[in-house]
């Protein structure tokens, strides 16, 4: 069946409207954070898997990093953990971190390999321990409980935080057109495991890679001022200003952390976006109104 005439100009409209993003980004390395609802939605799901396969078909190299915090949650209720979390951050003790390395490294981290490649694409799962790529430190928390006369150093386990990327993995994979799918578990000095916010890794990643751009999807349009309208076009310094009179606070402060530190260190672009648009990474790197929050260095 032929399109009709309306039909035909609107998808001729999106072609040529992409088409300069097209060849500006050819051979650009992205670097996306997929968690979510995207992570869970199964026709989200689908969407973000051909974005992925689409992207790399036209030139341009993915590399994702995923979470899978409610994983983690439902697999430790199961065998009758109870999570506990300080300052947000699971605590994190060896039995943990043996369901953690299982849980991202293994279910989650080959569910999304397979849905790429289910589409089409070549897309091979790794976590921060394969090749020593990602090196990580103890992450402590400080109490600054104002009944104390001095910062509690609080344990909160195997939690970590990024030291040092060795990017001569991906760089290979990418190079011969594999799609990297990275866990964010990181390791120590004397080879322990680590379990590290997936919005630091990404953002440590895309700046070690110098990337064309950060993504980091989120359940949430963007970045929103008081009023709720979203903001975007951001720079370091308006969006220290954010936070200082409180518009950024709570659970986005990692993220807006991670996109300003991948910013400054390398990468061209951040953008926070929501994953619960089917199709969100290519409304936002192939349209010109986008539909996030852009924050560059």
């Amino acid at each position: 069946m032929s399109l009709d005439a309306n039909s035909a100009m609107n998808i001729a409209k999106v072609l040529v409207e992409a088409l300069p993003y097209l060849q500006r980004f050819a051979g650009k390395t992205f670097v996306i954070k997929y968690g979510g609802n995207a992570m869970i939605d199964e026709e989200l799901k689908t969407s973000f898997a051909r974005d992925i396969v689409l992207m790399k078909a036209v030139g341009i190299n993915p590399v994702v990093v995923h979470g899978g915090g409610p994983q983690i949650g439902n697999l430790l209720k199961r065998i009758g953990k109870e999570s506990e979390f300080i300052q947000g951050m699971r605590v994190t003790d060896a039995e943990t971190m043996d369901v953690v390395q299982m849980v991202l490294g293994g279910l989650v981290n080959k569910e999304i390999v397979g849905m790429i490649n289910t589409h089409g694409g070549k897309a091979v799962g790794l976590t921060g321990k394969d090749g020593n790529m990602i090196r990580a430190k103890k992450l402590t928390l400080k109490n600054n409980s104002p009944e104390l006369n001095a910062s509690e150093i609080i344990d909160i386990g195997h939690v970590g935080e990024v030291s040092r990327i060795d990017t001569t993995l991906i760089e290979r994979l990418v190079a011969n057109d594999f799609i990297p799918v990275v866990a964010p578990v990181g390791v120590g000095e004397n080879g322990e495991a680590y379990n590290i916010n997936a919005d630091l890794v990404a953002g440590a990643l895309a700046a070690a890679l110098k990337a064309e751009k950060l993504i980091l999807l989120t359940n949430i349009p963007g970045l929103l001022d008081k009023n709720n309208n979203l903001l975007t076009g951001l720079s370091s310094k308006m969006v220290d200003e954010l936070i200082q009179d409180g518009t950024i606070y709570g659970g986005m402060l990692p993220k807006i952390d991670s996109a300003l530190k991948a910013v400054q260190e390398g990468a061209h672009t951040a953008h926070i976006i929501d994953g619960r648009v089917k199709h969100a990474v290519m409304l936002e790197i192939f349209t010109d109104e986008g539909i996030g929050t852009l924050i560059r260095s």
